[in-house]
């Protein structure tokens, strides 16, 4: 009979497990409710693709800045008061919407977003580990890609609000109308754009309250934080001796580049595929994040199929083989200028859905204690999403790059990441 996978010496991990697992739920919802915003803020503030982008900048931009800061807590303290003050953050971030609307202006959403983001930097570094430790070392990586299979539900109740009470609900008038406005008319459209775009937000922050305090008052376990001597520099110097974890940190980082490129410019790719059919601008965009929430399904679903396939292929070697495939899929993506090319950018999804917490799992083995820290770096990884979005943005400016659309051309940079990523699967075939 197979040892549970959430039990180790007898005790039972059942409850906190369930509890932290939401927290899972919570930050995905944050991430892809996200993603379609790049497009709608592009449209309301009449900005280029490129300035819209400064959203997934600021977002991803919290997480690489809290990681460390973080760790440090987590190490001081405990893991618990890890994520209460993550879910503390990401409440203020997400209420601090309604006074950014109230100025009219971009640049408040992102701060609003970087301090949101502070919080899930906080939630993912200490909620990954977390996870890990509550089992034998065995069964870790299983165990986060079962936690990390809750992710995309959260990002699909993300992606739902988004398409149905945001975009859907936007004033209708397209990007070449709305450059003709005067300045009254611009601000009336804006503003009403405005009060149904923050409202979304608003919620989840009451719900993310609700949420800190059924943690604060339910017993957690302590187990993974008998060690409180914080002792940065030595740890950070004997974690990245460990082969696995520093190229860890590196496919890391370029997995959450890819993600949040194939995430964020569906948009942008379907949109230039469905107007060339004739299709009005807004029905297009809403389109295509149908699309994006099919390709989150097989995100979802195909998570729990690799949990489950775990339990009979290396690690390494599975996340060697769905990265090639992901290659495969990315070059269609690139070279197709139909609608099969949009099937191949949804098929991606089912592809990287193993990746993060493989990624992760590998990296953090036999670390202990100093998993703390190790999660960290692995979570300033997630700086990808801020550095390689605005990159594939300004491609998709150019509207036109040799002779093929440039949204097309664009996605030559998830395909690189994919290399990436199978080097390190092929180097960490062997590891279990």
């Amino acid at each position: 009979m197979k040892q549970s996978i959430i039990r180790k010496d007898g005790v039972s991990y059942l409850f906190p497990f369930i509890l932290i697992t939401m927290c899972f739920a919570l930050w995905g919802f944050a991430n892809d409710i996200t993603n379609p915003i790049v497009k709608a803020f592009s449209k309301i503030f009449r900005m280029s693709v490129t300035d819209g982008a400064l959203v997934q900048v600021a977002f991803y931009g919290g997480y690489f800045a809290m990681a460390f800061p973080a760790a440090m807590f987590i190490r001081k303290y405990t893991y618990k008061a890890g994520v209460l003050l993550g879910l503390g953050l990401y409440a203020i971030g997400a209420l601090a919407f309604f006074p950014a609307k109230l100025t009219g202006d971009y640049h408040p959403f992102l701060l609003a977003y970087f301090v949101m983001t502070c919080g899930l930097s906080f939630l993912e570094t200490s909620c990954n580990p977390y996870i890990l430790s509550m089992g034998t070392e065995e069964t870790a990586t299983r165990r986060l890609n079962l936690a990390q299979a809750f992710n995309p539900i959260g990002s699909l109740m993300g992606m739902y609000v988004a398409m149905n009470f945001i975009q859907n609900k936007l004033h209708p008038m397209d990007t070449a109308d709305r450059a003709q406005l005067n300045q009254a008319e611009f601000e009336a459209v804006r503003d009403s754009d405005l009060s149904v775009l923050i409202a979304p937000y608003l919620v989840i922050g009451l719900v993310i309250i609700a949420m800190l305090i059924v943690i604060r008052l339910s017993k957690m376990p302590r187990n993974a934080d008998q060690n409180h001597n914080i002792d940065f520099l030595p740890t950070l110097k004997r974690i990245f001796t460990k082969r696995r974890y520093k190229y860890g940190v590196i496919a890391q980082f370029f997995y959450v580049g890819a993600q949040i490129m194939c995430w964020t410019f569906i948009i942008q790719y379907g949109t230039r595929l469905f107007m060339a059919q004739g299709m009005e601008e807004q029905a297009a965009e809403v389109l295509s994040q149908k699309y994006n929430i099919v390709a989150m399904v097989i995100f979802c679903v195909s998570r729990f199929i690799c949990t489950f396939m775990l339990r009979f292929i290396k690690p390494g070697m599975l996340l060697m083989v769905l990265s090639a495939a992901a290659i495969v899929l990315t070059a269609g993506v690139i070279m197709l200028e139909n609608i099969w090319g949009m099937y191949c950018l949804v098929g991606v999804s089912g592809c990287m859905s193993l990746m993060f917490p493989t990624i992760y799992g590998i990296a953090l083995k036999g670390m202990g204690d100093d998993a703390k820290f190790g999660a960290a770096g692995l979570i300033m990884a997630i700086l990808g999403g801020s550095v390689l979005p605005p990159l594939q943005a300004s491609i998709i400016d150019c509207k036109i790059l040799w002779g093929m659309p440039a949204v097309n051309v664009s996605f030559i940079l998830p395909l690189i990441c994919f290399v990436v990523i199978v080097v390190y699967g092929y180097k960490m075939r062997k590891e279990n």
